[in-house]
């Protein structure tokens, strides 16, 4: 069944995290508005009257999101308007290429930036609308195709040196008890972690007791931020510890903020009695070799590496296989060029015997990756819940306003039972929360205009 893609809305939709902190707070992004570039995309079938849209997400932190929502609509009138879902279907990879590859989009940044952004959206949009066209969840689309039609929508320019679409194929065929594992998932779910306890912006008392909560949620892998403050960082891994143990697993996480090597390597040094599992983004995403360096010197504490939530593209994880690496990755659907190009990174780790983690810290994160994940485990064979081997990410925020949200029970991702992506937002979200003309969003920018406007009076009369 085609149908022809004819429309797209597209919104900028903002929650304000960083006036409760909510969400908000790491050694690199202080007070920020995590947010989402959300694209509807409808469809027309002349001899069907089902309706169906495709709901995909990209995650932002708040200025600049606008610039994505312009962008995808920019790219929607160039590459998609029109189109039928079987042309694009039928050769994922060809579309996929021509969205990416646009040769005046292009120079503002070869896939990466704001166009990058803007493809995700469009990109994920559309396998949500795939899969709700097949009545499926997308990992259980994807867990149904066969090795070749699945490989046909991955795009392996530029990577065929580490690995190419006929291994990608072999990969698939090797694995032969998918429906074993799939049944394993259905029933225990998909393991995860949170970084719920540890933000910059939480006080002692908040740290431990959203410790204690997911303790109670038997929860038993936690991760919190760290920055070049030693002593400071030492005191958060230390509250933590005192809540849930020295036994679980206890992750830190750097954001990037320290400026080499050296620094990095001070600060797990001056936290190792606290037992960090690993750092991540330990410093810059762009700089395989600063990594490949901490990674070399950390073996000797015991201490993993790891990084990916802010690569941009799957050359990037190249270069992490061929220059530097780190112990895993993690990886983000909604930074890379959507479902597509994580595919390539997927099978990129599966050759190498890299373990992928799920990143899930924005708007609908988790939604998208739970099902990339899965499909990892089922397909490709990943292992789960012991060691590097894969877990998703949780936090707290946001989900309620999703149709079809993340179901967590027992610290395992419940596995996803309606088709589509888990995308669609409700609608009293975009109604409360558009940016600037949200019901919400209208309160709160009033309510800042009158406090400025009182302070201007105050300044008056003090004069």
């Amino acid at each position: 069944m085609s149908r022809k893609i004819t429309d797209i809305v597209v919104h900028d939709v903002r929650f304000p995290t960083s006036v409760r902190h909510e969400g908000s707070g790491d050694s690199m992004l202080d007070r920020v508005d995590h947010s989402c570039t959300y694209v509807i995309l409808d469809t027309v079938d002349n001899t069907d009257t089902t309706k169906y849209q495709g709901y995909g997400i990209a995650a932002t932190l708040g200025r600049g999101n606008e610039l994505v929502v312009q962008t995808c609509k920019l790219m929607f009138e160039l590459r998609v308007k029109n189109r039928t879902t079987e042309e694009i279907y039928s050769d994922f990879a060809k579309f996929w290429r021509e969205l990416t590859t646009d040769v005046e989009l292009r120079w503002l940044g070869p896939e990466c930036g704001v166009v990058h952004l803007a493809t995700a959206a469009i990109v994920n949009a559309l396998w949500d609308l795939w899969a709700r066209i097949e009545g499926k969840p997308v990992w259980k689309l994807l867990a149904d195709m066969t090795p070749e039609q699945l490989v046909s929508t991955v795009d392996f320019r530029y990577i065929t040196d580490v690995v190419t679409k006929e291994e990608a194929i072999q990969m698939l065929k090797e694995n032969q008890d998918k429906e074993k594992k799939e049944k394993t998932l259905r029933s225990e779910g998909y393991p995860t972690y949170t970084s719920d306890v540890g933000r910059y912006t939480l006080r002692k008392q908040q740290v431990r007791s959203a410790c204690s909560k997911f303790k109670k949620l038997d929860f038993t892998s936690f991760k919190t931020i760290v920055g070049p403050q030693v002593p400071e960082s030492e005191y958060r891994c230390n509250v933590i510890r005192s809540v849930v143990g020295r036994k679980v697993r206890l992750m830190v996480d750097a954001s990037q903020i320290c400026e080499s090597a050296n620094e990095a390597i001070t600060v797990v040094k001056g936290i190792k009695k606290t037992r960090p599992y690993c750092i991540e983004d330990p410093t810059s995403a762009d700089d395989a070799l600063e990594h490949s360096t901490i990674l070399n010197e950390l073996k000797t504490l015991e201490v993993k590496v790891t990084c990916g939530k802010t690569c941009t593209n799957r050359v990037m994880f190249k270069q992490f296989l061929k220059i530097g690496d780190t112990d895993f990755w993690s990886i983000n659907v909604g930074r890379l060029g959507g479902v597509n190009e994580a595919l390539a990174v997927y099978f990129m780790a599966r050759k190498h015997n890299k373990p992928v983690w799920g990143h899930a810290g924005g708007v609908g994160l988790g939604e998208m990756i739970q099902h990339l994940q899965i499909w990892n485990h089922i397909c490709l064979g990943a292992r789960t819940g012991t060691d590097t081997d894969g877990m998703i990410e949780f936090v707290s925020h946001q989900h309620g306003y999703f149709v079809d949200p993340v179901f967590i029970r027992n610290a395992h991702y419940l596995l996803p039972q309606r088709p589509g992506f888990s995308t669609q937002l409700k609608n009293k979200c975009i109604t409360r929360w558009s940016y600037p003309g949200g019901t919400r969003w209208k309160f709160i920018i009033q309510k800042k205009k009158e406090e400025k406007e009182k302070e201007k009076q105050k300044k008056k009369k003090r004069t």
